[in-house]
């Protein structure tokens, strides 16, 4: 990224803490089944719906630099139904096991399966919400100031606009 990102500054206070982030994000970035744009709405779901005031702006500045879709990225910084039915499946996914803890029941998993999804994904997707969890928390415990290079995406939930 060309930069230390303040996130880490801090993570690097708790190194068994920082371990496990850098672990549990590397291999989702690097080894899940998830295209990067799918490894995105994962993370930014979770950032969405953990305020997260740090991660937002450094997921959107990750996903213009990768050229995703602007309207996806967009309704992931709003909250808003995802364009794509297959990403928007997903997104909700994501969502029900953050909102549920995990106890989604059937029919949501099956859903989930329905759209083109494998089991494999269903668990992989509990390695980008831990990574999310360490991050996200983090930030709303140290007030983490967003990096330089991330201020022009600064992000505010809707909910407190």
């Amino acid at each position: 990224m060309g930069l230390v990102p303040n996130l880490h500054r801090i993570l690097a206070e708790a190194p068994i803490t920082y371990e496990i982030y850098n672990s549990a994000f590397g291999l989702f970035m690097k080894e899940s089944s998830f295209s990067p744009l799918e490894q995105q709405v994962v993370f930014m779901t979770a950032n969405y719906e953990n305020n997260c005031h740090y991660c937002i702006p450094g997921h959107t500045w990750m996903m213009h630099h990768a050229n995703m879709p602007e309207e996806v990225i967009e309704a992931l910084r709003e909250g808003n139904p995802l364009p794509d039915p297959k990403l928007q499946v997903l997104h909700e996914f994501t969502k029900n096991l953050l909102n549920d803890r995990g106890h989604i029941g059937n029919e949501k998993l099956e859903s989930f399966l329905s759209a083109g999804y494998s089991k494999q994904q269903a668990l992989e997707v509990l390695t980008g919400l831990a990574a999310k969890l360490i991050s996200n928390f983090t930030n709303a415990l140290a007030g983490t100031e967003p990096d330089d290079a991330f201020k022009q995406y600064s992000w505010t939930h809707p909910a407190n606009r």
